[in-house]
Order: C-alpha cells, then structure tokens, then sequence
C-alpha cells in the first residue's frame, strides 16, 4: 500500500535534551542505552503541525495566550467523528497534562486519607499521585485468565464498600496490559461506581490506539449517570506525538464537580496553556486524520513482526495480546528469573531500557514494557538485543 507519511525515517533525537534518549545517565542506566522505555513515539508529527508551530513562532511573540470557541469547535468535531461522542458546551476544562488532572481531581475531590481506587498493574503515576496527595491507594488487581486480562467485579466492589472509596481512577485503553475495555466491563463498573456515589477518573489519553475489531467507548457516553461523575482524561500528546507541549483536553459535564476541578487547578497556580500547545493540538486534530490512520497501520504492522520475532526466537516470553496502545506487556516469567536479574540482563547484556513491570505495581512482576512506536529498524534492532541476551 502507498502511503503519504514515512515512518521508517529514524530521526535522530540525542542532544536534544530528550527525556528518552538523554537522560540515561541521570536515572541509572548506560549512556549508550536504546531506549524503549516512556511512551512518546520516534516519529515527527504531521506536517501540518510544524507549519503551524513555525508560523506561531515566527510571530515572535510567546505572551499569555487562551483559547477562542473556534478551539473547542475543533475538538467537538474530533471527537464526534472518532468516536460518535457529542461534547458538551461549557465542559471543557485544559490543563498542562493527564496527570496534573488526576492529581488536580484527587485534591479537588477526597480529603487526606480517603481511599482511592486503581486497578494494578497500572500507569505507575496512578500510584504516585495518590500516595503524594496523602491518600490511602486502594488496589482491585486486574486477574490474567489465559492470557487476557480481566476485572474481579466482586473485589472491586467489596473494596469500594470496605474502604468507603470516594474516587477511582479507570484507565481505558489499559496501560500497561493493552486492554479496551466492553461495553460490559464498562457499564459493570459504572454501576457499582454510581451505587456507592463513587466519582470516576477516566483516563481516555490513548483512545484513538485500538486494534481493529475493538472499538473505545468513552466511559461518560455510555449513560447519562456516568457523565454526572466523571472527569474524562485525554489529550493530542500520545495521538500526535505532542507530550512536551504541555496540551491536556478534559471535560466535566457536572457544573458543581467542574467548579471544584477548577478551584483545585486555580489552587495549583495554574491558568492560561501552553502557546505553541494550543495551536498544536487544534492543528493535529484539524488536518492530522489521515497521518494517525497511516500511522495506526505502521504500528499494526510492528506488532505483527514483533509477535512474530518472539514466538520464533524467544517462545519463553509471552506478549500478552494487546487490543489498544502502542505499548506491549511482555511476561518472562517462564524463564524463572527474579526481577533483578531480568533487568540486569536487559540493561546490561541487551543494552536496552525498558520499564520493568514492578513499577506498575506488584502484580507486574516478571514483565516487561516496550514501545514500539518507533521505526521498525529500532523495534528489530532491541529485539535482537533481547533474543541474544536471553537465548
């Protein structure tokens, strides 16, 4: 198939101050490492965006800057289209990233030591914001039922009762393990949620990742109850590449938790966003479709040949199937090594970076996370690291 974008290209990103490839040294690792470790992807993002990021900044000026009606137009058309989800006026709320608003809705919502539910092995900054806003982090770990993971309903809701719960954070598409959650799974959750007057976090940033035959469904669209209390999470940074613009969309539809949100935001010091992130986001989400729908099939076409390099060359570890994201949950526990060692053997015989499972909790020992948004070149080159490591 032809295609317009080319993904293949290896841009170089060293001495760039690039958080992936620069900073190996500072956090431990070699400084010749091959990173795979956070999740921004290696390619430029679409064309269209530089144009308008270059245009900006030929302006020449980098004052305070807000958005106009024009901006949530963009975003209300965006997400109409992708997936069939009609906002809100009046719902939006930026900030400078995901987590900044899940920590914002922690403060805004619970009290020091009120209990806060997640669902391991998770977005180890999940854990993080609980624990540093001084709330008791409580634990409803995902079940591997043949290879799949799925959600213990009566564990979430005994822990709801037990812990009188007041907020859970609902990662949908799931990072790390690659679930998208049903329609099911969803509603299941948002009803015990509703029952015992539990907000909802919905963490929604890598939505448009979904591998055909899965679809995400936006946990607030699903009945008007939910909607009432939740706070929904997303942003162009994993869709486009945009992370270090600092450009986070997220809507309340219920005035009064919006106004708490806000209060918690305003309390933080934060007000107007990011200049260049501002333009960048309403760009991509104007003119970058057709780039993600290539891109989409570029990262199809990694996991094909990265399934494939594994089953062929190391069968002893597992890729867990992923049905969302560009980030693959690898289990080694067949290999009966303790995590020290796995690590140890990854950084120093294989020479790359990846994130070791324990940090998405305990219930990620024995795995592994890589990213494969990256030139298939790089993903081949760590694979081969790894077999030749492990072999």
């Amino acid at each position: 198939m032809m295609t317009k974008y080319n993904f293949d290209q290896k841009i170089e990103r060293k001495n760039t101050n690039c958080l992936k490839y620069d900073f190996a040294v500072e956090r431990h690792r070699p400084a010749d490492v091959l990173p795979f470790w956070v999740a921004d992807m290696d390619f430029a993002v679409p064309p269209e965006v530089i144009d308008e990021l270059v245009k900006r900044s030929r302006h020449g000026i980098f004052g305070y800057t807000d958005i106009k009606e024009d901006y949530f137009l963009t975003l209300k058309e965006w997400f109409a289209r992708q997936h069939a989800w009609q906002l809100k006026d009046k719902s939006l709320v930026i900030t400078p990233g995901v987590v900044f608003a899940i920590c914002a809705a922690i403060r805004a919502f619970t009290k020091e030591n009120d209990a806060v539910l997640i669902q391991r092995p998770v977005y180890y900054p999940f854990s993080l914001s609980i624990e540093q806003n001084n709330r008791r982090l409580i634990n409803n770990p995902l079940v591997l039922r043949a290879g799949r993971y799925e959600i213990d309903f009566v564990d979430f809701e005994q822990k709801i009762i037990e812990n009188k719960v007041k907020l859970f954070i609902l990662c949908n598409p799931h990072n790390p393990v690659g679930r998208v959650w049903t329609r099911e799974e969803l509603t299941r959750l948002g009803d015990i949620c509703a029952k015992h007057d539990v907000l909802v976090v919905a963490d929604e940033i890598h939505e448009e990742f979904t591998r055909q035959g899965y679809n995400h469904l936006v946990f607030a669209d699903l009945k008007p109850e939910y909607a009432l209390r939740t706070i929904t999470c997303t942003a162009p940074s994993k869709t486009f590449n945009l992370a270090g613009l600092q450009i986070s969309n997220i809507f309340i539809e219920n005035d009064s938790l919006k106004r708490s949100f806000v209060n918690a935001m305003d309390q933080a010091g934060y007000s107007q966003p990011n200049t260049l992130g501002i333009f960048a986001c309403q760009a991509a989400y104007t003119y970058g479709g057709e780039w993600l729908e290539q891109l989409k099939a570029y990262l199809k076409n990694n996991l094909q040949k990265a399934k494939y390099f594994l089953a062929e060359n190391l069968p002893e570890v597992k890729l867990i199937e992923p049905e969302g994201t560009y980030l693959l949950w690898l289990d080694f526990r067949a290999l009966q090594l303790k995590d020290e060692e796995i690590e140890r053997k990854i950084v120093e015989e294989a020479g790359i970076w990846l994130d070791g499972g324990l940090m998405f909790g305990p219930e990620g020992a024995g795995f592994q996370r890589i990213n494969s948004a990256c030139p298939w070149s790089t993903l081949e080159e760590g694979l081969q690291r790894l077999h030749k490591a492990f072999k």
